[in-house]
């Protein structure tokens, strides 16, 4: 298990070394099992093969890196980082979702947009570095989500808001811009709907 932190870093654990627990128990708390410095996990994911494929982050300010899978195959205790984030805490990551060659993503902004490109248009890059603007943010506005789109492109997209409402979308109704626009209109806020969650 890979499990990727809000400050950039990622910490292994075997799956089978995850502790036990009754039906009943509340389970460990993470800062027990790893060393966590003033951040939270953000992701979990689970790896049997290093060799083939990569993993895609996006943080809430817009920033997308694409890592090969074989950079984490060397487990260390202590952790270690992924992504060089600014130091000041303005940025975090939000979401990290593994995906292949020409594959295209989503990342879904709280003020109503959406971006769709192709993640071959964001380089593979090593662990030392911050990444590249993944969409061009508004004034306030932040990514909440980034997901993969499947190959076939045969899906649809689920918009949930603060306030409880849902919005289903096919696809097809999202346009594929490039990397760093603007994006399209995903979801009309209003007072009553609130930020996308």
């Amino acid at each position: 298990l890979l499990f990727f932190t809000s400050r950039g870093r990622v910490f292994w654990l075997q799956a089978n070394n995850v502790p036990d627990g009754s039906k009943q128990s509340k389970g460990r708390a993470l800062a027990n099992v790893f060393n966590l410095r003033d951040e939270e996990i953000v992701n979990v994911r689970n790896v049997k093969d290093f060799e083939k494929g990569y993993l895609i982050f996006a943080t809430k300010l817009g920033i997308v890196k694409k890592l090969p899978l074989k950079d984490l195959a060397k487990p260390r205790s202590t952790g270690v980082r992924i992504m060089n984030l600014p130091a000041d805490g303005s940025d975090s990551i939000i979401n990290v979702r593994q995906i292949e060659d020409n594959q295209e993503v989503l990342m879904i902004l709280k003020k109503g947009k959406a971006v769709r490109f192709n993640a071959d248009q964001v380089r593979s890059m090593g662990r030392a570095s911050y990444g590249v603007k993944g969409v061009e943010l508004d004034n306030n506005d932040e990514v909440v989500a980034l997901e993969p789109v499947p190959k076939d492109g045969k899906t649809t997209i689920l918009t949930v808001t603060q306030k409880g409402f849902g919005k289903r979308s096919d696809l097809g109704e999202y346009r594929k811009t490039s990397r760093g626009s603007k994006g399209v209109i995903n979801l009309k806020i209003t007072d009553k709907t609130g930020l996308i969650v």
